[in-house]
């Protein structure tokens, strides 16, 4: 099944059904409003919600129409839950190098996790607006899930159950500031502005054999200012899967309907130390501070610029047969000009 959730002028939206191949779409009120009221009956208006959804996939249903994108907010326009892994640890291992720090072993078997705000997600193609150019503006392509209710210390077997829908994610992220927020000890705020998710959420079946090990197997395409950046298998080189990954995340608390939890920036090892650009035949990156990491690591100092105003990222997924999966994240920094 997949999902949307479009613009109504209210907080939540309105949840849309939508048909596999992204081209028509159909409210379902009288199932459900919106999609927080969907993952919080799950078990029983899912079912609901898929028949009408098979029903469109097969033709047109009363009131369905034609599924624009640029209507989208993020599925889940805010949720009570935002907690981001860091689950490639070669992304982790990269950043220390570049500093000249060891990676703790501990971060083999013991993912990262960070809560980030939920309270404002940008739609998927919201300008990512900001104050300043010199806060060092990185997009991070990621994939995340969305969860029903999860009991505190469930065990990561019983985990992947729990998993109702998956997404794409830009987790922005303001590089210039993280320093001095991880250096006062207590993680991450003005540095994770808010991210922005794809327009459409689908059920793990939707992916097929692409969805094996609580993982998906599929590249996620990044093209930044209209060039391909990065085309890493999110399959690949991921430490630690989303059913480890909600295992964590429950281990001291119950996991309300509707959380959100990321991968982190999906990121390949590519066969070498530490990963080749597309441009050099490699599968590139997910984020421009691996490229700036991986160019202090071979020449002393980064060279790539981080994202100015009217810089523009796009991140998508694709099935085998070239279709996408997510609809598509189509963003443009600009300068914030203040309350008006």
């Amino acid at each position: 099944m997949k999902l949307a959730t479009y613009r109504n002028g209210t907080r939540d939206g309105q949840l849309m059904v939508v048909s596999r191949d992204l081209t028509k779409a159909v409210a379902i009120p009288a199932i459900a409003s919106c999609m927080q009221e969907l993952v919080d009956n799950w078990d029983e208006l899912a079912p609901k919600a898929d028949a009408v959804y098979q029903s469109l996939n097969q033709g047109d249903v009363e009131g369905s129409v034609t599924f624009e994108q640029h209507l989208c907010e993020s599925p889940l326009p805010r949720a009570y839950q935002w907690a981001d892994g860091s689950a490639y640890v070669n992304h982790v291992e990269l950043v220390r190098k570049a500093r000249g720090a060891e990676m703790p072993p501990s971060f083999w078997e013991d993912p990262l996790m960070y809560q980030g705000g939920s309270d404002d997600f940008l739609a998927p193609h919201d300008d990512i607006e900001m104050a300043s150019n010199e806060w060092g503006i990185d997009f991070e392509g990621e994939i995340a899930i969305i969860t029903d209710d999860v009991p505190m210390g469930v065990q990561a077997q019983d985990a992947e159950q729990h998993i109702k829908l998956l997404m794409l994610v830009n987790d922005v992220s303001l590089r210039g500031l993280i320093p001095g927020e991880l250096g006062k000890g207590f993680g991450f705020f003005q540095s994770k502005p808010s991210s922005a998710f794809s327009p459409v959420a689908v059920t793990p079946d939707e992916l097929g054999d692409a969805w094996k090990d609580s993982k998906v197997h599929l590249p996620l395409l990044s093209n930044y200012n209209g060039k391909p950046f990065g085309k890493p298998n999110a399959g690949e080189d991921m430490t630690f899967n989303f059913a480890q990954l909600v295992a964590h995340a429950a281990k001291t608390r119950h996991l309300g309907a509707g959380a959100i939890i990321g991968s982190g920036t999906v990121s390949n090892k590519q066969g070498t130390e530490h990963g080749t650009a597309i441009a050099e035949g490699g599968v590139g990156y997910s984020c421009i501070a691996e490229v700036r990491m991986i160019e202090t690591i071979r020449d002393g100092q980064p060279t790539t610029k981080f994202m100015d105003f009217g810089d523009t990222i796009h991140l998508e997924m694709k099935n085998a047969d070239g279709e996408s999966i997510f609809g598509a994240i189509d963003q443009k920094v600009v300068q914030y000009t203040g309350p008006q």
